[in-house]
């Protein structure tokens, strides 16, 4: 008996030692935490005191952001949580944020380096607003909403100035490093600069047409738009850019003549920012030929450096990866026709990524997204791959952007 009380009591002792990391100097504790990945460094966090107050948010700021896709959920009120990939683990994360917003009801639109800037339903009752782009007003279908920015990491969220119903409905929102955001709409655009007076500035567009899939290009400090020039039976498409410096006045097409038929190859064209920002990527379907109705044979990604202004072929999806977006995978396994819609050549591929990834969903192609990576050198044709386990796509075709998760900047 009285060796068994010892034995408890020489357990007990050493369950109250503290662990061997918690006894290494602060210099050497650092040297370690630094080593350890961002996501592992946050999850590390609330395990002690010595880690709370060791892994602080400026402690944090130090390691490499996390690269994600993030995915945008069908509906809005998708759960108080986000989907996202981690490309280089090839593994799916959840990101909760109910604990931090004031509702479950958000949208997520624009990201910067650690910073996510999303739609929320304005708290109420809701402070005056900037005059709505149209004069219609907001009805009860349309609840009024706020743009606000987080960093989901931190847990930490604010509320930019508000903004009329019609910039919620219509606008598109992009950021930029230093907390830079820009609503465009068909007729204005609108910018904000924490630094600046902390109010919008309206500014007008004056494009030909509705800016398509505009991009902030960070290297080039720019914003670029696809406009369509053509007529109501065919689309033309022409290439539009703005410096940051200029919102005002200072859109001009960007345009070379040894560019010949570079927009006329492409049906439904999408731009997406390169890698390192000094590149624009042009995604759409190869025509087949240059009738109007005539079918895509494959997706063709485009690249313009913006530093020799000369466009290249950057990746070319493979004929059976595209296949499977046509249903023809789908088809060949159940012995069934071709479907209609393939015969047609009306088959939509969505588009979304940045940065030099672009991600490739679509309704015939379920649980599952096609993914192109640009390579650092840009001379390869990129690396094309499946990403399996999208999480619930039964709910609907999902769209995304890249986000880079980090503590290098806060709401």
């Amino acid at each position: 008996m009285a060796a068994s009380d010892s034995d408890s009591d020489a357990d007990a002792a050493a369950s109250l030692l503290p662990a061997p990391i918690h006894l290494l100097p602060p210099d050497a504790l650092h040297n370690v935490l630094l080593r350890l990945p961002l996501r592992d460094a946050v999850v590390c966090r609330p395990v002690s005191r010595l880690f709370h107050e060791t892994l602080s948010h400026n402690f944090l700021a130090l390691l490499p952001s996390l690269r994600l896709l993030l995915l945008r959920h069908p509906r809005p009120d998708g759960g108080g949580c986000l989907h996202a990939f981690d490309p280089d683990r090839r593994h799916w994360l959840r990101l909760p944020f109910s604990a931090f917003l004031p509702n479950q009801s958000f949208s997520p639109v624009a990201s910067s380096p650690s910073l996510l800037y999303l739609w929320l339903e304005s708290p109420s009752p809701s402070p005056p607003s900037l005059p709505s782009s149209s004069s219609s007003t907001a009805s009860t279908a349309h609840p009024p909403k706020s743009l606000a920015v987080c960093n989901p990491f931190a847990g930490t969220y604010s509320f930019l100035p508000p903004l009329g119903s019609a910039w919620a409905r219509h606008g598109t929102v992009l950021a930029g490093p230093g907390g830079v955001v820009l609503v465009l709409t068909e007729l204005a655009a609108l910018s904000y600069t924490p630094s600046g007076s902390g109010k919008w500035m309206k500014h007008p567009l004056s494009l030909p047409s509705k800016p398509r899939s505009p991009i902030l290009a960070s290297g080039a400090a720019a914003v670029f738009a696809l406009c369509d020039v053509g007529t109501p039976w065919r689309s033309q498409w022409k290439l539009f850019s703005c410096p940051l410096s200029m919102l005002t006045g200072g859109w001009a097409p960007v345009e070379r003549s040894a560019w010949g038929d570079v927009f006329e190859i492409l049906k439904r064209p999408r731009l997406l920012a390169g890698a390192g920002g000094r590149r624009v990527l042009m995604i759409g379907g190869l025509r087949s030929s240059f009738a109007i109705d005539a079918p895509c044979s494959t997706v063709l990604i485009l690249r313009l450096d913006l530093a020799t202004m000369e466009w290249d072929e950057a990746g070319r999806m493979p004929p059976n990866m595209y296949r499977c977006f046509t249903g023809l995978c789908e088809a060949a396994a159940q012995g069934n026709a071709m479907p209609t819609a393939v015969a047609g050549g009306n088959n939509k591929v969505k588009v979304f990524g940045g940065d030099g990834k672009v991600w490739f969903a679509g309704k015939r192609v379920r649980g599952k997204l096609a993914m192109w990576e640009e390579d650092e050198l840009g001379n390869s044709g990129g690396k094309w791959d499946w990403v399996d386990g999208v999480p619930g796509y039964s709910d609907g075709v999902y769209r995304g952007f890249v986000f880079d998760g980090g503590f290098t900047a806060m709401p």
